[in-house]
């Protein structure tokens, strides 16, 4: 060994092992990252994290604790805490923006493509956004606040206005060197070039790919195909549903006149896609819009008016029993069995609404197969009610040393699970018509119907039947 290799410094093999085979960040790595932030030793943070994909530094921001984020987002170079401050999650997001200095964050958000910017400042306090607004060139500055103007959800706050058109007459080579003319000002990430009318309205488009495959001399508009134009004004959801139907990989977005204001790109629609799925979960099980930075009041907030809700409906429920006490008290059996029924019923409901929610999200169920769906969830709940009801009446019957226990519940499982499916499927489907989300009430109004009908025809069977 060389002199100059005996003086080398030792390498940590395991310095730079963030993440494992599933790719996600080892527990060793946060540990050190943790370590180094209670050291304050910030030289070591950012030998830690600047090889790391945005994403990671914003996966890592998720498991410290808001004491260590704000240690390491002094510590990350302008240019990645740029690239990672769209990629956290709203409520981490918000406490690191807290922590930046104005300075500092003007300059990462001229890294950013103008729909990412916008994105993060909007998550600013009036003051701040004021302040770092003020501290940034005036074209960037005029971008963002342009597409603040946007309504929230919006293609317009959703697309980035960095777009390559071209004239009609052009042809490849006047594009081709036009796009290395352009240099930094290029978009970050572009797959077409738009051919514009003299109006600037998009009326077809290039892909990349083949404007470079293409002889210099040939026109543009004999390699242009028709574009799916997305209005500024149009949801997030209805561009999400045109990106996945239509297979795009980018889309021209235009204003009122149908002129060119920006685009958007298969990257935004990805995170709009899983954001909107998310959201749709997390609300059919009644619980608000939470990530890993939310507080234990914001969850809790977020919960309760859910769960008192539910609990209005397990009144109902219990009042359905008290109908019966009587017929309870002088065969105790049915308060053993009575959950079951419900029990299943709940379950089935919740299969046919998930099932009919996702429908009406990926728009597979409108108004022209409405009907069939109704009937072919019906005739499930009865074939899966045919399945179950000897299952549980043999062995009811056999339980209780009476056949007729084990009809009487057999025929009330067949009955509650066609409830089940009528209202998994019509609840969603009324919430739907009548403008209102199905996801985010329709689980209650579902284990509510299941669960009073579930006791309503057991235990009303068990009278009649069995006194």
């Amino acid at each position: 060994m060389s002199d100059a290799a005996a003086l080398e410094p030792p390498v940590d093999v395991e310095e730079h092992t963030a993440l494992d085979e599933d790719y996600v960040l080892t527990t060793g790595f946060v540990e050190k990252v943790v370590d180094a932030a209670d050291d304050g030793d910030g030289m070591r943070l950012r030998s830690l994290l600047e090889d790391l994909h945005p994403a990671d530094v914003a996966d890592l921001m998720g498991f410290l604790t808001a004491e260590h984020r704000a240690v390491v987002v002094l510590w990350l170079p302008p240019e990645l805490l740029a690239e990672t401050l769209p990629e956290l999650d709203d409520g981490i997001r918000e406490e690191v923006l807290e922590r930046v200095p104005n300075a500092t964050l003007a300059e990462a958000l001229q890294e950013l493509d103008s729909d990412d910017a916008a994105a993060v400042v909007e998550d600013l306090e009036d003051d701040q956004r004021e302040r770092v607004l003020a501290a940034m060139p005036e074209v960037d500055r005029a971008a963002i606040e342009s597409s603040l103007g946007y309504e929230e959800d919006s293609a317009g706050r959703l697309m980035q206005r960095e777009v390559m058109a071209a004239p009609q007459f052009w042809r490849v080579g006047d594009t081709i060197d036009h796009v290395r003319a352009q240099g930094e000002d290029l978009p970050e990430l572009f797959f077409d070039v738009y051919v514009v009318d003299p109006l600037n309205k998009p009326v077809g488009g290039v892909a990349i790919s083949r404007l470079l495959r293409s002889p210099r001399d040939t026109n543009l508009t004999d390699l242009m195909e028709p574009v799916n134009a997305i209005a500024v004004d149009q949801d997030q959801e209805e561009v999400a549903y045109i990106f996945e139907k239509y297979h795009l990989i980018s889309a021209p977005v235009t204003d009122a006149a149908g002129r060119l204001v920006g685009q958007i790109t298969v990257d935004d629609i990805v995170n709009i896609i899983q954001q909107e799925n998310r959201e749709d979960i997390l609300r059919l099980a009644g619980v608000a819009d939470e990530d890993r930075g939310s507080s234990v009041l914001e969850i809790v907030r977020g919960r309760v008016p859910w769960l008192t809700i539910n609990l209005a409906t397990a009144v109902l429920g219990a009042s359905v029993i008290g109908w019966f006490e009587g017929t309870i008290q002088q065969i105790v059996a049915l308060a053993v069995l009575m959950p079951i029924v419900s029990a299943l019923g709940g379950n089935a409901g919740t299969q046919a609404l998930t099932v009919t929610v996702r429908a009406l999200a990926t728009r597979e169920l409108n108004a022209s197969n409405a009907v069939r769906t109704f009937w072919r969830e019906l005739l499930v709940g009865c074939a899966n009610g045919l399945v179950l009801a000897p299952l549980i009446g043999v062995a009811a019957g056999l339980w209780a040393g009476d056949w007729r226990m084990g009809a009487v519940i057999g025929a009330a499982m067949v009955l509650n699970l066609l409830v089940a499916a009528t209202v998994g499927v019509l609840t969603p489907l009324t919430l739907s018509k009548l403008k209102f989300d199905p996801a985010v009430s329709s689980a209650v109004f579902v284990t509510a119907t299941t669960d009073f009908f579930g006791f309503l025809i057991f235990l009303g069977l068990a009278t009649v039947v069995l006194l």
